[in-house]
């Protein structure tokens, strides 16, 4: 068993990842492609800026043919979908800038790893851009993809080349991991990295400083759903007295109401007296 640095973290997934043969192997492994690199890029973004909001991606490569991006997100976030798609098109529309038609000309691939898992439970989804026919055929017209990985649920029916993956990042999760269940060479150099030993002060600081944000959001959303429903219960008992006051004095108008009927008192002159619709009184006078 070894100690290790949780891959939770923004810089402990980067300094192992951005490791041309783990990238290589990660990548062919989840694409199934065989990527021809020399470099990974960390904080990758686009100048001049395409759109107008400005992204980077964690982990960047591409070779003559394919662009791959990976960014891990270890906060659960509603839109988490959305933003990578975001990200993902970006990626596509950057190159039709200097593309003599709408066709990029570099494949792009996105992997998101979601450490804290997400609200649909699955260890792994596919965005495909390629088009289908109405039997679910693939036109093999577009093959730009974005798979979401939560290593969190992994099971019998993950992919068998994922697993190793998978399995890694979420053993890291606790600070422990026994090498001894790995058998890529890949995964091998990720424990390497990740090892507590070898992590530098600069690193320590930088998970520091990511978990005490983290931290300081997830305090920040508890306050505001604690607040949040403390304004609700004191609305609802608010609107509940104020129902229960309604009711209980619809309720006494009633029985003033019937007491006059058999006092002899005329509909309109209770009507006057109870604010109550001559109707209801009239439906008293039929039950009398």
């Amino acid at each position: 068993m070894k100690k290790v640095a949780p891959l939770r973290y923004g810089v402990i997934f980067k300094k192992a990842f951005c490791d041309v043969d783990v990238f290589k192997g990660f990548v062919r492994d989840i694409i199934g492609i065989n990527l021809e690199i020399d470099t990974v890029e960390t904080e990758k973004s686009f100048k001049p800026t395409v759109g107008d909001v400005e992204i980077k991606f964690d982990l960047y490569a591409e070779d003559k043919k394919n662009r791959i991006i990976v960014d891990i997100q270890h906060e659960r976030h509603t839109d988490h979908y959305d933003r990578f798609l975001y990200y993902h098109c970006i990626a596509l529309v950057q190159q039709i800038k200097s593309a003599s038609n709408y066709r990029p000309p570099l494949g792009v691939y996105t992997i998101v790893v979601l450490t804290s898992g997400d609200k649909h439970k699955r260890d792994v989804s596919i965005i495909d851009f390629d088009p289908k026919d109405l039997e679910g055929n693939s036109l093999n017209e577009i093959p730009h993809k974005i798979i979401y990985l939560c290593p969190k649920y992994l099971n019998n029916k993950t992919p068998e080349l994922y697993r190793e993956w998978l399995q890694v990042i979420d053993d890291s999760l606790k600070g422990m991991v026994d090498e001894s269940n790995y058998h890529l060479p890949e995964i091998q150099k990720i424990i390497a990295h990740i090892e507590e030993n070898d992590i530098s002060p600069a690193e320590k600081y930088n998970m520091i400083e990511e978990f005490n944000s983290d931290e300081i959001e997830t305090k920040g959303i508890k306050k505001g759903v604690k607040k949040g429903v403390k304004k609700g219960v004191k609305k609802g008992v608010k609107k509940g007295i104020k129902k229960g006051v309604k009711k209980g004095v619809k309720k006494g108008n009633s029985e003033i109401a019937i007491k006059m009927l058999k006092q002899g008192f005329d509909i309109k002159t209770i009507a006057q007296v109870t604010n109550l619709d001559e109707k209801i009184i009239s439906q008293f006078l039929n039950k009398e």
